[in-house]
């Protein structure tokens, strides 16, 4: 379900090795909430297009405070698809 950017960009594998990777050493999901949501036109080492960052503070079972970042990009069908996920 993500865009196709983002697919054409890395391999299914790939994104569920690096995610569990930077996901899983954090634990148990504790809490989420939004933090702020901006539409954008440009971000750095994408392709000029439609985005919104949206950012969570966040806490897990082994890191109190920490801010997820996801964008959704409007694909080329018009539908919005997630193109990133980030986590500090």
């Amino acid at each position: 379900m993500a865009a196709g950017y983002f697919r054409a960009r890395i391999s299914q594998s790939q994104w569920v090795s690096r995610a569990s990777g930077a996901r899983d050493p954090l634990g148990r999901l504790k809490t989420r909430q939004e933090s702020s949501a901006r539409f954008t036109h440009a971000l750095p080492g994408a392709p000029d297009g439609d985005y919104v960052v949206i950012q969570y503070d966040s806490s897990f079972e082994h890191k109190a405070a920490a801010t997820e970042t996801v964008t959704p990009m409007k694909d080329a069908d018009g539908r919005w698809r997630v193109s990133g996920y980030y986590i500090k």
